[in-house]
C-alpha cells in the first residue's frame, strides 16, 4: 500500500509537495518513537502522503475543506487496499484536522502524530525537539527547495482560491487573507451579531 501510494502521489502531486509530504511522514515518526507512542507506520505514511491532495486542480470546484476532499481521496484509497473502516477513520480524522491546531495532539496517536509532521515541516512546530542531525538528514534526502514557505504558501492559496468560503474557521483563511488582495475573510462575531435571531 505505501509503495502504491508513493507511486500516486508521486504522479499527481509537484515535487515540492511530494517531499513535504515524505518530510511531513519522517517527522511525525521520529516524533512517535520519540514519545514511545504506538502507531501503525504504513497508516502514517499514507495520511502524510494525502494530507494535501485536496489542493489538487481537480478539486477547485469542491464546497469542501481541501483537507476534507484529501482525507476522502485517502478513504477511497484505503478502501482499494482492504483497510478496515476503524484504521480508515483514524487517517481520515488525521487528514481533516492536520491544519486544526490544539485539537490532533488530544486524540489518537496517529491523528497527532500526522499534524505534528505536517506543523514541523511546515511552521517548525517543535523544531528543537529534533537534533541538528535529524533535521538535516531528512532536508537533504527530501530537500526544501529554494523558497519553500513561499511556494508552499502559494500552493495553498491557489488550491483554494476558488473556494474561499471553505476557509472560515480554519488557518487557511491566513493564507487568502495574505494571497487574495479582494478577498474578505468571514468574522465569526459578524455572523452572530448578523444572524436573523432577533437577539
Amino acid at each position: 500500500m505505501a509503495r502504491a501510494a508513493t507511486e500516486l502521489i508521486r504522479r499527481t502531486q509537484s515535487e515540492l509537495m511530494f517531499h513535504h509530504a515524505l518530510r511531513a511522514f519522517l517527522f511525525a515518526a521520529l516524533t512517535g518513537y520519540r514519545e514511545n507512542l504506538e502507531f501503525d507506520a504504513e497508516l502514517l505514511y499514507v495520511g502524510a502522503m494525502f494530507h494535501n491532495v485536496g489542493l489538487d486542480a481537480r478539486y477547485k470546484r469542491s464546497p469542501y475543506r481541501f483537507e476534507v476532499d484529501g482525507a476522502n481521496a485517502a478513504r477511497d484509497f484505503m478502501r482499494q487496499h482492504g483497510i478496515g473502516e476503524r484504521e480508515i477513520e483514524e487517517v481520515w480524522v488525521g487528514i481533516a484536522l492536520h491544519t486544526t491546531p490544539g485539537i490532533p495532539e488530544h486524540l489518537l496517536a496517529l491523528v497527532a502524530l500526522i499534524s505534528a509532521g505536517v506543523q514541523m515541516d511546515v511552521r517548525g512546530a517543535r523544531y528543537d525537539d529534533f537534533t541538528a542531525q535529524q533535521r538535516d538528514e531528512i532536508a537533504h534526502a527530501y530537500p526544501r527547495e529554494s523558497g519553500f514557505k513561499k511556494k508552499l504558501i502559494e500552493a495553498y492559496a491557489r488550491g483554494m482560491e476558488h473556494r474561499p468560503e471553505t476557509t472560515f474557521g480554519t488557518v487557511n483563511a491566513d493564507v487568502l487573507d495574505r494571497w487574495d488582495p479582494n478577498y474578505r475573510r468571514l468574522n465569526f462575531c459578524g455572523l452572530v451579531l448578523g444572524s436573523e435571531w432577533p437577539n
